[in-house]
């Protein structure tokens, strides 16, 4: 790995982690062995070097989500694809979805970019739901309002390990296993036609 992707994997790192703001470019310098200025060839700015971040969460993001959307199985496999998907992300690579909590908190142009590069997966999505409206295999309502608040439940169940145990559940492997059939049981009676 070279000296760009090690600054991008550390800051990724850190700004999902700990923040953007509370993440200095001489604290991440000093993690990975180099120098701030070495840092600062590569991304002009601590702006620039969050773009990067950005770009690579996202291609990384749509990697693992974009094979479960073009699965040809019906809908109630796809979402348990996509929830399996997204909850193996949270405990490979937290710092991912930490860093897509972080841009939003961020607002433009943070936010901005992270949803210019979601945007066409976003309308597949969108499409994915519609279609299956279209179908009956899925409730009629707002498409884009549903996947909101799909994304919403199945990120902060996955991700959200304060919450979850403020309401006493330990982020164990098996809690999340649990965690998980819970949630899926949860969308299958939002989502799925009664039948």
């Amino acid at each position: 790995m070279g000296t760009r992707e090690r600054v991008i994997d550390a800051a990724l790192t850190a700004f999902g982690g700990r923040g953007y703001e509370t993440t200095s470019l001489d604290a991440l310098a000093g993690e990975i062995g180099v120098r701030k200025q070495t840092i600062l060839y590569h991304f002009r700015s601590k702006e620039g070097l969050l773009d990067a971040v950005i770009d690579e969460a996202a291609a990384e993001l749509i990697g693992v989500l974009e094979p479960t959307l073009s699965r040809p199985d019906g809908v109630e496999a796809r979402l348990d694809a996509i929830v399996r998907s997204v909850f193996r992300l949270a405990a490979r690579r937290p710092e991912i979805l930490g860093l897509l909590r972080e841009v939003t908190r961020l607002g433009p142009p943070a936010a901005t970019r992270f949803a210019a590069i979601l945007s066409p997966f976003i309308s597949r999505a969108t499409q994915f739901v519609e279609d299956g409206m279209a179908a009956g295999e899925i409730r009629q309502q707002d498409a884009r309002l549903l996947l909101l608040s799909a994304y919403s439940a199945v990120v902060g169940a996955a991700t959200e390990v304060e919450v979850l145990k403020a309401l006493g559940v330990e982020p164990t492997a098996r809690a999340m296993v649990k965690q998980r059939a819970a949630l899926m049981q949860f969308l299958r009676s939002a989502l799925l036609p009664k039948g």
